[in-house]
């Protein structure tokens, strides 16, 4: 957040800033979901819904998994103010003082949070390139202690964009101990490579919890809406906590979410896919063209996570100096966790072609100079 604070502050005193540090995408919301909450509005759909969301919705949602070939029983969607919101519920939820939940390192910084925001922690579970950043199964017997209740993986993940293993998350989903939630992130659903293993961890197993946003796929980040899918067992807990805690999810954005998830909305989702995965590829290539490592490339989201240490620079110098002497904002692994954060940088492919080319030529300087010193 430094970086991007930072940032802003040089476009108020006049710089041209090439933004590269944003997870948001760019793109405006796609038609039909605009005019589906401009009809919202004019027809009065302004009053509270249920807690749990619009029925309608819920069984749209419930209905979008049928493409993927997997059952869900509608009264296990839960609509919730957006995906930091499921994530509210759910810590609430399955989580008391003095537990512990098992996240990876690097990973979102905000699980910590909600986690403490319960009088619980995480426990940070290093994972590396070699295993694609995401965690083995001996990793999470490693971490393990009496006081977990919990695993939470994303997939993709931020800052990495690589998804968990089919093979492990089945493992996972199979040998957890039967007390013990596993919930997965897929807020990046749908931003995947044609290549992806999975859809969705509920074609894996239908134990995963599944926490999901109209924010990355379907571009609608300023509505504040998403979904959690889970067990019959949790719903009414989930339920409660969201009628004490906010009421109900936005109700003009719910409506507007029903056109999300239209034929015409999710073909457009997916035309805007294919923009990003030829943003990432174009940046990858050219990154390694200027000496900068890509390990691993993404599976999905619209994130590039690149070793910087051929630079000689840690990864917080790095992101400083390229925004002071050459205005191009990504950031430094610190915001994502401890390990080997002082090796990578995470760039946000949600600009245009046009503006990674000229990202792709001030970073071939800034290389250049870094090294000469």
């Amino acid at each position: 957040m430094e970086i991007l604070d930072r940032a802003q502050q040089l476009e108020r005193e006049g710089a041209s800033i090439l933004h590269m540090e944003v997870g948001e995408p760019d793109f405006p919301v796609a038609e039909p979901i605009r005019m589906a909450g401009v009809e919202a509005l004019q027809r009065g759909h302004t009053r509270y819904t249920s807690a749990t969301g619009l029925p309608e919705l819920r069984h749209a949602i419930a209905a979008y998994y049928s493409r993927f070939g997997v059952e869900v029983n509608p009264e296990q969607v839960v609509i919730t103010s957006g995906a930091s919101g499921g994530l509210m519920l759910l810590a609430a939820a399955l989580l008391d003082p003095g537990d512990h939940m098992l996240v990876t390192d690097p990973g979102y910084p905000c699980n910590q949070v909600f986690a403490e925001s319960v009088g619980a922690s995480v426990i940070r579970v290093p994972v590396s390139a070699r295993s694609s950043f995401q965690p083995e199964w001996s990793d999470i017997e490693a971490a393990w202690r009496p006081s977990v209740r919990g695993v939470l993986l994303a997939s993709p993940a931020n800052p990495t964009g690589t998804m968990v293993p089919r093979a492990t998350l089945s493992h996972l989903a199979r040998s957890l101990p039967e007390s013990a939630f596993l919930i997965v992130d897929e807020i990046y659903q749908g931003l995947t490579s044609t290549q992806s293993e999975y859809p969705t961890a509920l074609a894996v197993s239908s134990r995963p919890i599944v926490l999901q946003s109209f924010s990355k796929y379907f571009g609608m980040t300023g509505w504040r809406l998403g979904w959690i899918v889970v067990p019959d067992r949790l719903v009414d807990a989930v339920r409660r906590l969201a009628q004490n805690l906010y009421i109900c999810p936005p109700t003009v954005s719910q409506h507007a979410a029903l056109a999300a998830l239209s034929e015409e909305a999710l073909l457009e989702h997916e035309r805007r896919g294919r923009i990003i995965r030829e943003r990432i590829a174009r940046l990858a290539e050219g990154l390694e063209s200027i000496g900068l490592k890509v390990p691993v490339r993404p599976d999905g989201a619209f994130y590039l996570y690149v070793d910087i240490s051929s630079s000689g620079l840690t990864a917080t110098e790095f992101s400083r100096r390229l925004l002071e002497e050459f205005h191009v904002a990504a950031t430094p692994g610190l915001d994502f966790g401890d390990h080997d954060a002082e090796r990578y940088v995470r760039f946000a492919c949600t600009v245009d072609l046009d503006v990674i080319d000229e990202v792709l030529l001030r970073l071939g300087r800034a290389v250049e100079r870094f090294k000469a010193l």
